[in-house]
């Protein structure tokens, strides 16, 4: 039975995308090479993740000679903006409330980010 297709990033998807945001764009080589220094992945595997997020729409490939290049479509700010969405609506009932409760609730904030928000919500206001 084939894997169930994930709505958001997966860490491994996260991860390269991380690399492609970094260049711009890059072959599967460029990738793999960028990823040596994190985890060694075997190009294969680079291969078939970079189709996996092509097929999600988070990138496009072109053709140069014999290579493929992928770059991004979606920007990294889209891409956090659809991860908080997915984390508001599968865990939050759709609150942002909720989820800023719960990370103050569990002492997720410190003193300077908290002010941070602070002139956030007044700027909002």
């Amino acid at each position: 039975m084939p894997r169930k297709k994930t709505a958001g990033l997966t860490d491994a998807e996260l991860r390269l995308m991380e690399v492609l945001w970094r260049l711009g764009s890059a072959s599967v080589n460029d990738v793999v090479t960028a990823l040596r220094s994190d985890v060694e992945l075997a190009y294969s595997s680079v291969l078939t993740t970079l189709r996996i997020l092509e097929t999600k729409g988070y990138l496009r490939h072109s053709k140069d000679g014999r290579a493929f290049i992928y770059e991004p479509v979606v920007d990294r700010d889209e891409a956090r903006e659809s991860a908080v969405t997915l984390l508001l609506r599968r865990f939050f009932e759709n609150s942002p409330e909720q989820l800023v409760l719960n990370l103050l609730d569990g002492k997720k904030i410190n003193a300077r980010e908290l002010n941070r928000l602070r002139r956030r919500i007044a700027e909002a206001e």
